[in-house]
Parts: structure tokens; C-alpha cells; sequence
């Protein structure tokens, strides 16, 4: 069967009442990701559904486009409470039965999965890639370029027609904790970082910051040639990450993962 023909389409809603997207394939065993997809994304794009195909052959997945993106209603606030969000999406895979639950974060998704485990708990294990360890860094090109999005009225609006991403504007008030404040928070629950050494948007020095920050059980990946998040992980390196992920919680290999 095609993973197009088990897909469960959803609605689901936040705990402030935001309309969100999402989408479920239902897997082997006990074990379901949560897919967390990046800045400007969503989980019906083409690089998110290959990920998605990918660890459905090691448990169940569930994908959800984050507020302010896709089909899902509201704006995005680039990594704050889109933490309620992925707890909505949590909650779902809660409710169809599975006893593990894996984060999977890229890039955006990355941290409110890290910011999620700290401060919301009720997951069982971590995988952030190609995340922020802190707030407002502009230390390249691409990352200029996304300041410039979020917090000029003209970024916001080129984003909106481009990418269909709706932006708030006011800016964080409060300013949310950083994703290495927190880290520290998710033990017992293991976190796995993986870092490119190729990313054009954070340098290593954010995979290894969240590392240092965090509390074992953890792992660091660097991956050589790496680029960021999404568009750049290869079938080879998510299958690398549903191999960890079931292992790290204890999940029986699923027969497809064979």
C-alpha cells in the first residue's frame, strides 16, 4: 500500500484555539513521529513528505504545518508558541494509540521541538536538526535575509505572497526562552542533535551549544557535507534517525524497517 493511501487527514487545535493542519500515516507498533517542519515549510511539501515516508518504516507519523503556515489558520511567531502547537500534534498521536512519541525538528521545528520537551514534557525522545541554540543571530547571508522577512512590513508581506507564510508583527513580547536556556530540561528523555558542517544559515557552533547545554542522555551528530535542515537531508540520514529513534525508546523494529 502506497503511504499516500494510509494518510489520515486532520484538524487539529491549539490550546490558544489555533486551527491547525496535519496529517497522519499510521505505522507499525507503538512508536510515532512528530514532524516539525522549518520556517516558511509545511508538511505537504514534497522534501517533508519524502521524510515522512522515510521514518513510516519505523513507526507511525504525524505531520502538521505550524501557525501562519500552509492550511493551518493564524501567524507564525517564528519559534514561540508554536510549542503548543507540536503539543496538539502530540496529543493526537496520544489519542491513536502510541506509547512512544519522537520530535522531530528542522531548522524552526528543531527548536520548538527542543523548547517543547523542556517545557511541556510528555515525549519520549528528541531529534533536533540544523536548529537555533539562540535567538537573533545574523551571522550569515541567509539568516540576514530572514531577519529582514520577519521584522520589516515588506518581508512580511514578500513572505506571505512568496510562501504563503503569515508573519506576526509586534516582534516577542515576552522574548521566549532560548533553545540552549532549556536544554538542559529534556533528561531523562534522550535528545539527538544533528548539525551539517555545511549549514549556510547556523554554524556548528549552534549544534554544539545546544549539545553543551543538554543533559545526558544526548548525542551530537555532525554530518560532513551537510547542508540545512529539509531540503538537504538525505533517505540515508533519516533512516539513520528512525534507526536511533527506535532504539533510544525502546521500540521493536518494525517490519518495513527490516
Amino acid at each position: 500500500m502506497r503511504a499516500v493511501d494510509r494518510l489520515e487527514s486532520l484538524t487539529l487545535y491549539s490550546v490558544d484555539d489555533v486551527r491547525l493542519d496535519a496529517g497522519h500515516l499510521r505505522g507499525d507498533g507503538g512508536l510515532c513521529f512528530v514532524l516539525a517542519h522549518g520556517f516558511t515549510c509545511s508538511w505537504r511539501q514534497p522534501a517533508l513528505r519524502r521524510i515522512a515516508g522515510v521514518l513510516n518504516r519505523h513507526g507511525g507519523v504525524v505531520g502538521l504545518d505550524f501557525r501562519g503556515h500552509g492550511r493551518s489558520s493564524g501567524h507564525s511567531t517564528v519559534g514561540d508558541r508554536e510549542v503548543l502547537d507540536l503539543d496538539a500534534a502530540v496529543s493526537a498521536a496520544r489519542r491513536r494509540g502510541y506509547t512512544r512519541i519522537v520530535a522531530v525538528g528542522f531548522s524552526m521545528g528543531g527548536a520548538v521541538a527542543v523548547r517543547h520537551a523542556a517545557l511541556h514534557g510528555g515525549i519520549d525522545a528528541v531529534v533536533s536538526v540544523s536548529a537555533p541554540a539562540r535567538w537573533y543571530y545574523r551571522g550569515t547571508v541567509p539568516m540576514r535575509r530572514v531577519h529582514w522577512a520577519i521584522e520589516r512590513p515588506a518581508g512580511r508581506m514578500a513572505v506571505r505572497l512568496a510562501r504563503g507564510t503569515r508573519i506576526a508583527s509586534g516582534g516577542w513580547d515576552p522574548v521566549p526562552e532560548e533553545p540552549h536556556e532549556v536544554a538542559g530540561r529534556i533528561a531523562p528523555a534522550p535528545l539527538l542533535i544533528v548539525h551539517g558542517d555545511a549549514d549556510s544559515f547556523f554554524p556548528l557552533e549552534h549544534g554544539r551549544q545546544l549539545y553543551e547545554a543538554a543533559r545526558d542522555p544526548r548525542e551530537l551528530w555532525i554530518e560532513p557535507g551537510f547542508g540545512h535542515a529539509e531540503i538537504a537531508a538525505t533517505p540515508g540520514l533519516i533512516n539513520r534517525i528512525g534507526i536511533w529513534a527506535s532504539e533510544a525508546v525502546g521500540a521493536p523494529r518494525s517490519q518495513s524497517a527490516q
